[in-house]
């Protein structure tokens, strides 16, 4: 192979190695693509539709001061036009985990963003751009996006309460001279806004007039709401994961009847399963804590202990076929036989054998067959060098060894 390699002319093995690569990145793309340019996209769109507000922002600190009273205000409205560019960014570190919540939150701060824009005086083309191009790629690839995710809903949930903190803020200042004592400073209007949004309400500040009354029940309303719905966001994923969980699990164990249990993650294991799998049959595989699984992850898996009942009896052993036990251990195999037998003596049990010198040992557990591939391998192979016959008796001799 190696010379075969050398005589090779360089602009193939040249063609070669960039149809690899070539395999890799459209594998690549394939997988974390679509997530991963609508995560750049948002970063971008956010950071642009920032940009303008950078100066403003730094400019209204001064309200950071008591004395500087209302008159202020008006430097301090760039909050909420830089709120969407925020958003952006923070949602930007939600899409790669593909959750729905994050790209709904992402197209509507898309679409508000870029309405924004499109008012602004003067018009910023490139952040309108990035917004455009942002609200057609999550479009295009909305079906890649459709699981919950923790992470997703607490971002999400920071991003509500910062909205409504800045809401809060905005309107104890706006209609602060209509509460008593008036508010006239940022931190006593972030102060009776917390104290609202969490319905405290320790009647220091009481509003007067009726804007500021009707200001209040909005604060206490939204502050209600927005508690509510994050809690909702982070915590439902966790509580409808584990019930969805146990209803599978049971859901599992009442429908694994008339199906085959394979005992181990050896590699004969996983080549018995996938010939199974490939013919339609329902397959249970357990697997000891703790071993490496070679199956994919929408394969019916118990871990346990194979020699406990309850084990056995969670992947259906009583209501299944045939059990076979491929193990790379032929001692384990021994005692989840025995195990099997105890539980299910009816139900047929298939041992596998890596030593071709522990047959013997194994046949005195009684196992139904016996299967023992070096013993097939090696007489194939010396029928094959004196041309004698191999037909399906012979093979079938050969592959199952039974203990009758």
């Amino acid at each position: 192979m190696s010379q075969q390699a050398a005589r090779e002319p360089w602009w193939r093995r040249l063609r070669r190695q960039g149809m690899l690569l070539l395999g890799r990145l459209r594998g690549g793309w394939k997988r974390h693509g679509p997530q991963a340019l609508a995560a750049l996209l948002c970063a971008l769109a956010g950071g642009l539709v920032l940009r303008p507000q950078f100066a403003g922002i730094g400019g209204s600190l001064h309200l950071l001061d008591a004395s500087a009273g209302v008159p202020g205000l008006a430097d301090l409205m760039v909050l909420p036009r830089a709120m969407p560019g925020l958003g952006l960014i923070v949602m930007a570190f939600a899409l790669p985990t593909r959750a729905r919540l994050a790209w709904l939150i992402a197209l509507l701060l898309g679409l508000l963003a870029g309405g924004l824009m499109l008012v602004s005086v003067p018009r910023p083309l490139s952040a309108l751009g990035a917004c455009a191009l942002l609200v057609l790629v999550l479009l295009v690839y909305a079906r890649r996006f459709h699981r919950s995710s923790i992470a997703a809903g607490s971002l999400f949930a920071l991003l509500s309460i910062g909205s409504l903190l800045l809401y809060g803020t905005l309107g104890s200042l706006w209609f602060g001279e209509g509460y008593t004592p008036p508010i006239r400073d940022l931190g006593s209007a972030l102060y009776y806004a917390i104290e609202t949004m969490s319905t405290v309400g320790y009647g220091d500040i009481v509003p007067r007039t009726l804007h500021a009354r009707m200001f209040t029940v909005s604060l206490i309303v939204l502050g209600i709401t927005v508690f509510a719905t994050t809690l909702s966001v982070v915590i439902g994923p966790v509580v409808g994961g584990s019930i969805k969980r146990a209803l599978e699990g049971r859901m599992q164990k009442q429908q694994r009847r008339n199906h085959f249990v394979i005992l181990g993650g050896s590699a004969l294991a996983y080549t018995a399963w996938r010939a199974l799998q490939q013919r339609g049959v329902a397959v249970t595989v357990v697997l000891a804590p703790g071993q490496a699984s070679p199956f994919p992850a929408d394969a019916d898996v118990v871990v346990g202990d194979a020699t406990r009942n309850e084990v056995l009896e969670l992947a259906g052993v009583p209501h299944a076929q045939a059990v076979l036990t491929l193990r790379d251990d032929d001692a384990e195999n021994a005692f989840a036989v025995l195990a099997v037998k105890e539980l299910a003596p009816t139900v047929k049990t298939i041992a596998g054998v890596n030593d071709a010198r522990h047959l013997a040992k194994i046949r005195r557990v009684q196992p139904d067959m016996l299967f023992a591939p070096q013993v097939l391998g090696s007489d194939l192979l010396v029928r094959s060098l004196f041309d004698e016959p191999i037909d399906n008796e012979t093979v079938s001799r050969l592959l199952f060894a039974h203990t009758d």
